[in-house]
């Protein structure tokens, strides 16, 4: 524990024989950490099985693949069954270092977040660090655009690499939300929605083959339902409608 806090690393796993061991290793290398979750998107490969050794691990296995906002809802529900007080994502693919947990424990341990962001975009590395072309002008074009429409001042909405406080989660409607990439877009909007600012801290980032991705299709349906999402927290701020992603009244961050 962190502070009489119990802390719980969630992992959203499919297809990731080959770096979850690693990454969880240096999750628990951390020294934070309680309890760690993973629930599997019925992966292809030894995922599940690689998960049922590891120390300090619960393993949830979807029977058929369920998509990644699915594997989430899983995720967080679990977490809090479990008794977490902080609730940190880190993708088992290893591309995002678990090396900021302590960091993101303590800016929510502390009361300072109710969330804490890893940007991949704040320190001005992530072309260097081999981010493709053209996904960092369309994270930069979405950004831009959602900040627009939001009033937030963030420097991305698209990391995977969150942290969350139970209260917060609590607030949330996840299961509102959708089962596809776009999860992770409504989330955060609902998290300024609910009147809270997210920190963001400046996060390293690994791009290797074992690392996830997804095609230039499923990018562009991701950065489509992005706009979507905006622009119905801009016309549910002003009034215009009720949609069903922010169901609360909202509250300025």
């Amino acid at each position: 524990m962190y502070k009489g806090k119990k802390v719980v690393v969630v992992m959203p796993a499919y297809n990731a024989a080959r770096t979850l061991q690693r990454t969880h290793a240096e999750v628990l290398d951390q020294g934070v950490v309680d309890h760690i979750v993973v629930v599997d998107d019925a992966s292809q490969d030894d995922t599940a099985a690689i998960a049922r050794i590891l120390p300090m691990t619960s393993v949830h296995v979807h029977p058929s693949n369920q998509g990644y906002g699915a594997n989430q809802k899983t995720c967080y529900r679990l977490a809090l069954e479990a008794g977490a007080d902080i609730v940190i994502m880190v993708h088992p693919d290893y591309q995002y270092t678990p090396k900021l947990i302590p960091a993101m424990v303590s800016l929510i341990a502390n009361g300072l977040y109710a969330c804490v962001l890893g940007s991949r975009i704040l320190g001005g590395e992530a072309l260097r660090q081999g981010m493709p072309w053209w996904r960092y002008v369309s994270n930069r074009a979405l950004t831009f655009g959602e900040n627009l429409l939001t009033g937030a001042k963030l420097s991305e909405y698209h990391t995977g690499y969150r942290a969350f406080s139970r209260e917060l989660l609590e607030q949330l409607p996840l299961d509102r939300n959708s089962d596809d990439f776009v999860f992770d877009n409504q989330m955060l909007l609902q998290v300024l929605w609910s009147g809270h600012t997210p920190a963001e801290i400046t996060c390293p980032t690994k791009y290797f083959q074992e690392a996830s991705s997804i095609n230039f299709t499923r990018s562009l349906r991701y950065g489509l339902g992005c706009v979507q999402t905006a622009l119905l927290f801009r016309l549910g701020r002003w009034g215009l409608l009720k949609p069903r992603l922010f169901p609360t009244p909202g509250r300025a961050a």
